[in-house]
């Protein structure tokens, strides 16, 4: 499992970079990649430079990449790969789809396309907790009319949705989740209306960023976020990588698909942070979990 956005943190990867020459070897490059110095934005910020878009996105892409480039074989063939958003390119560079050096630019030129996306028509996000996607949907389609539109765009629990859409139709989605129970609706600090209708203007600029690169056959199946089914192509990986822009994130499928393809498996997070563990506990009750961002993490599990 590989995080998407929102994991980025000042110093990320450094312990991984000062303490593993693979690590290391990853951050150079996708510096190299990039022009410019992404691991030092990422290892001393500052943070209103790292959050931006088009830096947290290739930022945690590398330290998935790192993570993986010393952990992956000790770990072996994985029997599935998935990753939240952009986390689903991590996953592929993992599975050897892509290059971590054309993973990076790709998802630099996503982060671009989505934040000019959200500068043409502005949008807004909030997590909505305690509420069935059932409910959610629901109040979105009310919500939806002269204001705008409102969608379910992370699906990230059985009772965790994140709406996304312009913004006067996202508050009316609100408290008309609150109204049907909801126990709380939090207002995300975005660019934009991501995974929603409103990405649309990236959509082409994407497609063609995706066209020119190279993409193999994955090593192992990775669970696409359109359609929560696995992935065995780079045809189709780059297909459903576009379709992901203006589709939900199926995070609920994806975990439930990982856990149909390989019973009883244990998920290793790979990457900063560890929100997507704490996802898979409300998803597959009882599935085993492994949290690998930090060089002591690493280091504890290759030595094992």
């Amino acid at each position: 499992m590989c995080p998407g956005q929102g994991a980025q943190r000042v110093g990320m990867g450094r312990d991984l970079g000062e303490r593993f020459a693979p690590a290391r070897e990853v951050f150079e490059a996708v510096d190299d990649a990039l022009g410019t110095a992404l691991s030092r934005v990422m290892w001393e910020g500052p943070e209103d430079k790292l959050i931006l878009t088009h830096n947290a996105q290739p930022a945690i892409l590398a330290h998935s990449a790192a993570v993986w480039a010393v952990v992956g074989q000790t770990l072996g063939t994985p029997a599935a790969g998935t990753g939240h958003s952009l986390g689903e390119y991590s996953a592929h560079t993992a599975a050897g789809t892509l290059s971590a050096a054309d993973a990076a630019r790709l998802v630099r030129r996503r982060g671009e396309l989505m934040l000019e996306a959200g500068r043409q028509r502005p949008g807004a996000m909030a997590a909505v907790l305690g509420l069935a996607v059932e409910a959610v949907d629901k109040a979105c389609n009310e919500a939806s009319g002269s204001e705008g539109i409102a969608v379910a765009a992370n699906l990230n629990g059985p009772d965790q949705v994140v709406i996304s859409g312009d913004p006067a139709a996202v508050a009316k989605a609100g408290e008309a989740c609150k109204a049907r129970g909801a126990k709380r609706v939090v207002p995300l600090k975005v660019s934009g209306a991501f995974h929603s209708p409103l990405m649309a203007p990236a959509v082409d600029g994407l497609r063609e960023a995706l066209q020119g690169a190279t993409f193999a056959d994955p090593a192992f199946p990775v669970i696409a976020n359109a359609s929560g089914e696995a992935v065995r192509t780079g045809a189709d990986a780059k297909r459903l990588l576009v379709d992901q822009l203006t589709s939900p994130v199926r995070w609920v499928d994806c975990m439930r698909e990982a856990a149909n393809l390989a019973p009883g498996a244990t998920f290793v997070e790979i990457g900063p942070g560890n929100v997507l563990s704490g996802l898979l506990k409300r998803i597959v009750p009882g599935a085993a979990t492994i949290t690998l961002g930090t060089a002591d993490e690493v280091e504890e599990f290759v030595n094992a």
